[in-house]
């Protein structure tokens, strides 16, 4: 599965605020989808439930640290994947640090804001691409910094998002697809 660095959607919610981000970045992939069934809902889902290990284990130390400095923190893992099983990805529902800021027939945004920055990560799927099964699925992050701590807090952080958001997308990808190989 290629995973390959994109543009934020045109159609995108995120567009709208576009010029205000302190950084943007974009990841696709392309998934399957016969009967056009995935919804917004399962690509959020399975956001959640995709996540390597290795990114909770960066995920639990990043709590760590962030609780010193008084930031937002997220329960834990087993948490998190409780609360997934009622999770509907709907506006205003929050799993973990991520709120759910719009969600529509393509795109969820999930996010938070803080006191030394905002972030989004939008999943956004494309409609059937031509006559075959295929469709893309972009995943985007953008920040925007209310502060200095906040270019400081990013700067190991933006180290690790290249990592992390391609193994994320891949994730997702091969969650929908047992998903849908599991609902045949």
């Amino acid at each position: 599965m290629k995973i390959y660095k994109s543009k934020l959607p045109e159609k995108s919610a995120l567009n709208v605020k576009k010029n205000t981000f302190n950084f943007i970045d974009s990841f696709e992939g392309l998934y399957i989808d016969k009967n056009i069934s995935i919804t917004s809902t399962d690509i959020g889902k399975a956001f959640f439930a995709s996540c390597p290990k290795w990114v909770e284990k960066l995920f639990l130390l990043r709590n760590k640290i962030a609780a010193l400095f008084g930031l937002k923190i997220s329960g834990s893992v087993a948490e998190m994947k409780k609360k997934l099983e009622t999770f509907n990805c709907r506006y205003g529902e929050q799993l973990g640090l991520f709120r759910v800021y719009v969600k529509s027939k393509y795109e969820v945004v999930l996010g938070e804001d803080d006191k030394h920055l905002n972030f989004r990560v939008s999943l956004f799927s494309d409609k059937q691409l031509k006559e075959n099964s295929f469709r893309k699925l972009t995943i985007t992050t953008t920040v925007e910094f209310n502060n200095w701590f906040g270019r400081l807090y990013f700067l190991p952080v933006r180290l690790f998002h290249k990592l992390i958001v391609p193994t994320m997308l891949k994730g997702i990808i091969v969650e929908l697809q047992n998903r849908k190989n599991e609902n045949i």
